[in-house]
């Protein structure tokens, strides 16, 4: 049975990873899942200094999900290295390190950095962040900046570059194709939606920012259909990201057009989930009869002449 996925050159053993920002450094959960049988680890963002992040609260439960406005709280770059990179490389984890910044200048000094050294297979590059120089707005809503961030690292490396896409902006493909324009090996679909929560008996914000990032099973719908309206407008990978849980999740963003998958929020709940996923995708392919989990990618069985754009309307 084949499970891999291959990107840029670089084989993965599986197509399952595990979403930046919600499984540390990698190095964090060693007691608790076994980082060298996932298809890639995706770190915690890093920036060119260490960011102490939002003030709590900064996470809270919602209905089949969770709030989160971390702030981007992080190590920085150089003590990733130093410290959190060899531990990596000693447990043969597949390193996909995401990147966070405030200026095209700071995504393009931490991936140099990130760059020179060994075990690093490729990159993430989170556009959702504050952009300073802009006025305050996020990278990831203005399809301009990001397809001038992406021309710019993809002078940089000549590993795999994947540009993590913001699902709050009208059409996410429109961004997908300046990626690919730019020279984007892939796409990751999707960041999380805007949300809110109210205590109602002090009536106040349940986290510090107000407004956070939503996450878990309750935006599948939402990550699905993102994925789907960007596989039908490029021709570079997507990666499915948004309220995987189980396999049978995995699959369906697979049916969808996804290459790959992570797998993010429930991996608070269990540390193991992504393993568990690759091993229920790898059975669900033999019991169908298939010889390679990619055999699934992008069998959804539609409508004929009805566009992903038409289904809206």
């Amino acid at each position: 049975m084949n499970e891999s996925f291959s990107l840029r050159g670089v084989t993965f053993r599986n197509r399952v990873g595990v979403a930046s920002g919600t499984f540390g450094y990698g190095d964090d959960v060693q007691d608790l899942a076994d980082v060298s049988r996932l298809g890639a680890v995706f770190t915690k963002s890093l920036s060119l200094k260490a960011r102490d992040g939002n003030p709590n609260p900064r996470i809270c439960e919602t209905p089949s999900g969770m709030l989160n406005s971390i702030g981007l709280a992080n190590i920085g770059v150089h003590r990733f290295i130093a410290e959190r990179l060899p531990v990596l490389r000693s447990r043969g984890a597949a390193v996909i390190a995401n990147i966070a910044a405030s200026s095209i200048e700071e995504y393009a000094a931490v991936l140099s950095l990130l760059d020179a050294e060994q075990g690093v297979l490729g990159y993430e590059i989170n556009v959702s962040c504050p952009n300073v120089k802009e006025g305050g707005l996020n990278f990831g809503t203005d399809v301009r900046l990001v397809g001038r961030i992406t021309a710019e690292l993809r002078k940089r490396t000549e590993r795999p570059l994947i540009i993590k896409l913001t699902p709050n902006v009208t059409h996410v493909s429109e961004f997908a194709r300046a990626c690919e324009a730019e020279g984007a090996d892939a796409v990751s679909v999707m960041n999380t939606l805007i949300g809110m929560a109210v205590n109602i008996h002090t009536r106040t914000p349940r986290i510090a920012t107000t407004t956070g990032g939503l996450s878990g099973p309750a935006v599948k719908p939402v990550a699905l259909a993102k994925v789907y309206e960007t596989v039908n407008a490029v021709k570079i990978p997507v990666i499915g990201i948004g309220g995987i849980t189980g396999w049978e999740d995995a699959a369906e963003f697979l049916i969808v057009g996804a290459s790959m998958v992570q797998v993010g929020t429930a991996n608070f709940i269990h540390a193991a989930t992504g393993i568990t996923v690759a091993d229920g995708l790898r059975a669900f392919a033999e019991r169908n009869g298939l010889d390679d989990v990619g055999a699934l990618v992008g069998t959804l069985k539609t409508a004929k002449n009805v566009s992903i754009l038409d289904s809206w309307r």
